[in-house]
């Protein structure tokens, strides 16, 4: 049952990522938009939930394996990240390649921390 809940959170997470990475990058930029954008929303959402409903004991691991696992696993795109800074760095955008890492890792960084906060200060307000 642990593989199905990864499974169907994987495909809708991937599919997320596709849309969102499709709609928000701006190829007159060359700068992978879409991908960081993605990368601090998954950021945001990982860290809420963490902070706030999976801290719950009682609930079950299905919803922490189809979200946190699947979803969130599939949505954010760490690999993407790295390929994409690679071949800015490789085509000499040695400039681009350094903003993307160091906005990727803060802003990922920054967002996990609110949502984490964000989560702990909404399940202190629903107990």
């Amino acid at each position: 049952m642990a593989v199905l809940w990864v499974a169907l959170g994987g495909a809708l997470g991937a599919t997320l990522r596709y849309l969102t990475v499709k709609v928000l990058t701006v190829p007159a930029l060359a700068f992978p938009t879409g991908t960081l954008v993605v990368n601090v929303t998954g950021s945001l959402l990982i860290g809420l939930l963490a902070g706030s409903f999976f801290l719950d004991p009682k609930l079950s691991v299905g919803p922490r394996l189809f979200f946190q696992t699947g979803l969130l696993g599939a949505f954010t795109t760490f690999s993407a990240f790295s390929l994409e800074t690679l071949q800015l760095w490789q085509s000499g955008q040695l400039k681009s390649a350094a903003i993307n890492v160091v906005l990727n890792v803060a802003l990922c960084l920054a967002a996990v921390f609110l949502g984490m906060a964000l989560g702990a200060a909404i399940l202190g307000k629903f107990r």
